[in-house]
């Protein structure tokens, strides 16, 4: 029986409804984050700038790596501890430039951290069950009414303690340290699922006598019900504290803020004592001058609201990773110029600190697009209103220095649908509803000059019919996002931005393939027809690829090959879709672009063709078509102006690039492409067009009569 071919698809430009004005070099762009230890200048020499230049990728943002790793970033290495004589205390870059440019910059361990794991390398421990009792940890004292404004019960700070199996718990031993607690609550989780990974699946409630209004510190063991209770995760809340100094003296008022905990037990209690069910131990390997002994068994998981800034000198992180230096990164040619986005450390550090980092970049005469206010806060499991109480005194901070910054955030993590918290009071389980809600009732809603997010929507893991779910999913998955958080309540003319973005977490491959070119076409296209107004490509340093022993998969989330020697070897798929986006679909340069409306024949739910249209300065139309389908697939396209019907006349200017102009066996860095020859580019009469299997292809030029009297291809 003879194949039947496939209907040509028709694709509906409606020329007549402008969704947003955007300049490609301002709404393309690239970041830069944490780099290899000793190779900094490596990753940004002439010739590797002039690859990543290449691109055509323009505004620049620049990520916090110490944000992710509980760690406080000296930003300028030059500056001051609270405590000069110690070299520790609370620390403050430097805001006067030195003759000397800053290319090099580290984060600091925090000695008061409660975690028991971070999102970055994963190498400390908490300080509440380490076993060790002259360690202790200690909440954020930004975080108490001294520097809220408001009462200490507005932002209760908590430390929560995770089993890995439900266990019958009826007693807690707590040691605390000073400051302690005086009035706190011991909860249970009611849920079946993870407190922390799934926070609106369940609620906190209360033992029957775990309410302690009169605390008095020292240990203190309570029977907190008259018989055990099955859970998984147990929590101290705390919301008035004592005011007791900690170990650091009274010389700094905020060592006498918050609360410490230096132990804590869970479990039961009976005629023959208390059965503690806490493991204590330090986990992971640690660098510099702590040192970590690696534990198999593992501390039990410890998760607390927010950590003290304390830190000293001794604390620099020696590890693989540093944050390349503001001056290098700003007089790189990487920035073309244009202002860039940088972040200032927020839930790590102290509201000076960050404002002196705008003040030092004003004074140098960078030019700043935005400032994100940390990074990736949802990933330290924070609440809302204890994020919104650190952006309101930053943001006094740093406007105090320049009122017209456009300061913004959360800069949520990668997530696929709203991002949760416990439930308030209200029962209202949205993050950034809270948050927006915070800003309005303190009068600061006008400092919310943005909001970010990160975008890492699928694995690499994925393979097979999931793979091709997961592309046929990517413009619709952009759309509900943006949605979300318009419905959460960010206001319709706060610009949405998405600040880093690629196709997985994972790291293992979409760069190097052509599904990924496929994934960076929607990506990029959805993004601009949900009116989104900047869309980055994460990363840009050319960093050697690695394997993934999970995905059993080599990959970089960068758009190269390169081996362990840092030696470029080959450009990936991503890198010529990305060139295709910048050079042929939009008009290379700082130019007006209008971003229309799109529809095919084939609806907007996971359609195996998409489409995207812009009008470029010269007046001309260009379209972005992704074909994800194994076969050619023909397409009409029309436009619907505000005199009628339309379509491309005469000559076309076609680009492709797809699965058969590339091809990457995945066995390495030193494995090149076959084939690879990058983007093929032609001219066709107006008409319909083929489109390649698994292939971007733009198709560009004039418009003029109507679409049913041209001729075909």
């Amino acid at each position: 029986m003879p194949l039947t071919t496939p209907p040509a698809i028709v694709v509906s430009v409606d020329a007549a409804h402008r969704i947003q004005t955007i300049r490609p070099l301002r709404f393309f762009g690239t970041s830069v984050d944490s780099d290899p230890k000793g190779h900094v200048l490596q990753l940004y020499s002439p010739a590797n700038t002039d690859v990543m230049l290449s691109t055509g990728l323009g505004t620049l943002t620049y990520r916090l790596y110490t944000e992710l790793s509980i760690e406080d970033w000296h930003w300028n290495p030059a500056g001051t501890y609270s405590d000069s004589a110690s070299k520790s205390g609370y620390w403050t870059s430097s805001p006067v430039p030195s003759a000397v440019a800053i290319t090099d910059s580290f984060g600091y361990r925090l000695p008061h951290r409660g975690s028991s794991r971070d999102q970055g390398d994963d190498d400390e421990y908490s300080r509440i069950d380490d076993g060790d009792p002259s360690t202790y940890w200690k909440s954020d004292p930004y975080l108490t009414k001294r520097y809220t404004g408001e009462p200490d019960s507005a932002n209760p700070q908590w430390a929560a303690v995770q089993f890995l199996q439900p266990q019958a718990i009826d007693a807690v031993r707590i040691a605390w340290a000073n400051p302690y607690a005086t009035h706190y609550s011991v909860q249970y989780w009611t849920g079946d699922r993870d407190a922390v990974l799934y926070p609106g699946s369940a609620a906190w409630k209360t033992f029957a006598s775990g309410t302690v209004t009169a605390g008095r510190g020292g240990t203190v063991t309570l029977r907190l019900a008259p018989a055990p209770v099955r859970t998984t995760f147990v929590r101290v809340l705390m919301s008035a504290g004592s005011g007791t100094c900690d170990s650091h003296g009274s010389a700094d008022p905020r060592n006498c803020l918050g609360y410490a905990i230096q132990d804590v037990g869970i479990g039961t209690f009976d005629g023959s004592g208390f059965h503690d069910l806490v493991h204590r131990s330090r986990v992971g390997t640690c660098h510099g001058a702590v040192v970590c002994t690696p534990d198999p068994a593992r501390q039990t998981l410890i998760w607390t609201s927010s950590t003290d800034p304390w830190h000293a000198e001794s604390d620099r992180v020696k590890g693989d990773q540093d944050q390349p230096g503001l001056d290098l990164i700003a007089r790189s040619r990487l920035t073309r110029g244009l202002p860039t986005i940088y972040p200032v450390p927020v839930f790590y550090s102290t509201p000076q600190n960050a404002a002196n980092e705008i003040a030092y970049m004003e004074a140098r005469g960078y030019p700043i697009a935005y400032v994100e206010m940390g990074e990736e806060v949802d990933g330290q499991y924070a609440l809302p209103e204890d994020y919104g109480a650190l952006y309101v005194q930053f943001a006094d901070a740093i406007h105090a220095v320049d009122p017209r910054v456009r300061l913004g955030g959360p800069v949520f993590q990668g997530v696929d649908s709203d991002v949760r918290a416990w439930a308030d009071a209200d029962g209202d389980t949205s993050w950034l509803h809270r948050f927006v809600a915070y800003l309005k009732r303190r009068g600061h809603l006008k400092d919310l000059g943005f909001m970010s997010w990160e975008h890492y929507p699928y694995h690499n893991c994925d393979r097979g019919d999931k793979l091709r779910d997961d592309l046929l999913d990517e413009p619709s998955f952009v759309r509900r996002m943006a949605k979300t958080w318009r419905d959460d309540g960010v206001p319709a003319d706060v610009p949405l931005l998405e600040t880093e973005n690629n196709f997985s977490p994972d790291g293992t491959g979409a760069s190097q393939r052509v599904y990924g070119a496929l994934w960076t076409g929607d990506f990029f296209g959805a993004s601009l027809a949900a009116g989104i107004a900047y869309a980055t490509y994460y990363q840009a340093e050319i960093e050697p690829l690695g394997f993934n022993e999970r995905c059993h998969a080599w990959g970089a989330y960068n758009p190269y090959m390169v081996d362990r020697n840092f030696e470029l070897r080959s450009k990936g798929a991503a890198y010529y879709a990305v060139r295709l986006l910048t050079q042929d679909w939009a008009q290379p340069g700082d130019g007006e672009h209008g971003v229309y409306p799109v529809t095919t024949s084939l609806g907007s739910d996971r359609a195996i063709v998409t489409a995207y249209a812009l009008q470029r300065p010269d007046g001309t139309w260009s379209i972005l078509l992704v074909n994800k389908d194994t076969v050619p697939r023909t397409v009409r396209i029309e436009f619907a102006t505000p005199s009628g019907g339309a379509g491309f006349a005469g000559t076309v200017d076609i680009a492709t690039f797809g699965r058969e102009q590339y091809a990457w066996s995945g066995h390495g860095a030193t494995d090149a492409p076959n084939p690879n020859r990058g983007v093929e580019r032609s001219k066709a009469a107006a008409g319909t067009f083929t489109l390649a299997p698994e292939a971007l292809t733009v198709v560009r030029g004039a418009i003029g009569g109507s679409p049913a009297t041209q001729s075909p291809q």
